[in-house]
């Protein structure tokens, strides 16, 4: 009886190892990701596709400039980032040697900036001896859609995906995670930098959109009329519309001086109508013509109230399903960098240490 209950045992032993060895090869990776492109230093931990922590420091020195200055940016990054990467860690609950793999974006946005997160991020992969994983900021925004949250709404492909944020103006074909093709961009300023320029002219403060939207809730937004580009394609432009703009400002003043704080709501709701509408036209068009029914929305415009209004409003009319993503997840962040880095791993896709930070990254790098 003795030899068959040894027997026995080292058989349930093997299976316990077998068991044990198989969860931890499966065990959900835990990322540590940085994002650095512009003024905003953030750090997020991702397990899986579950954010842990994510942890943004602003740079509030660029108000008084009334818009980001690339030097202060990169001095402002230096000396948060090592903060903010802790506080992270820190509210994950994880150490550094628990980590599987470092992720950062590579670009695009300001050289100067973005060269802070990379080296921070290499030298960290280095001591660990893991992954390093570089990202694509604007494929980040639109992979958001992709974290495991009850709030978000997973896509499913082939899907139209819209950036929309100071920097960037884009309609983007999604065929899978990495698969993506540019269908139409702004030809000259992004909708984000038209808010911000217009909300100056206007005598309000840096960043402007957010103050537009509040402003606009209590305005007509029917009450001026500016011009709406019909450019051929997919294409936007919103350099004439800003230009319109601040030549009507200057025109109506001429007459009446007080007249921008007399009409201040109005204003505002007519500058963000049009300038919301310029976008829309386009998702209408390239939803009919690719037959696409599913749109995703990224970038810090996607908080925008009247472009989530008119985006749900369209979508009950068209048959669309719109996935707007939770409002921290809109502005730069560095969980939409850890949730492409997640796909990243999944295909053994990674980085190296003589990878160069890129100022105008393009899709699919």
């Amino acid at each position: 009886m003795t030899m068959p209950i040894i027997f026995l045992f080292f058989l349930i032993l093997i299976f316990y190892f077998c068991c044990v060895k198989n969860i931890m090869l499966h065990k959900p990776p835990l990322i540590l990701a940085i994002e650095s492109s512009c003024d905003d230093t953030a750090a997020a931990v991702i397990k899986g596709r579950k954010i842990l922590s994510n942890c943004v420091a602003n740079q509030e020195i660029h108000i008084a400039y009334g818009g980001v200055v690339p030097e202060l940016a990169s001095r402002a990054h230096q000396s948060k980032i090592v903060p903010v990467v802790q506080q992270a860690l820190q509210k994950a609950n994880i150490e550094k040697k628990d980590l599987t793999a470092i992720a950062y974006t590579q670009g695009p946005g300001l050289l100067g900036s973005l060269l802070v997160g990379s080296a921070f991020a290499k030298s960290l992969a280095l001591a660990l001896d893991i992954p390093l994983i570089p990202i694509n900021h604007m494929q980040g925004h639109l992979l958001v859609h992709f974290i495991e949250d009850d709030r978000i709404q997973t896509p499913n492909f082939p899907c139209l995906g819209v950036t929309v944020s100071g920097g960037h103006t884009q309609l983007v074909l999604l065929k899978n995670q990495f698969d993506m093709e540019i269908l139409g961009t702004t030809l000259d300023d992004a909708i984000g930098e038209a808010f911000d320029k217009c909300g100056k002219r206007m005598g309000l403060p840096y960043p402007s959109g957010p103050q537009i939207d509040k402003l606009a809730k209590e305005g007509n937004p029917h009450r001026f009329s500016f011009p709406i580009p019909n450019l051929p394609g997919y294409n936007v432009s919103y350099s004439g519309v800003k230009t319109a703009v601040i030549n009507f400002l200057a025109n109506q003043e001429q007459k009446n001086s007080d007249f921008i704080q007399s009409n201040l709501n109005d204003l505002c709701a007519s500058i963000q109508y049009t300038l919301v509408q310029i976008i829309l036209k386009k998702i209408s068009k390239v939803t009919q013509e690719r037959k696409l029914s599913h749109i995703i929305v990224g970038g810090g415009v996607a908080a925008n109230s009247e472009i989530r209004t008119q985006l749900q409003n369209m979508a009950s009319k068209e048959g669309w399903t719109v996935s707007l993503p939770p409002f921290e997840y809109t502005t730069d962040n560095a969980a939409m960098i850890g949730i492409a880095a997640y796909y990243k791993l999944q295909e053994k896709s990674y980085g190296s240490l003589s990878d160069p930070s890129d100022a105008r990254l393009k899709y699919g790098l």
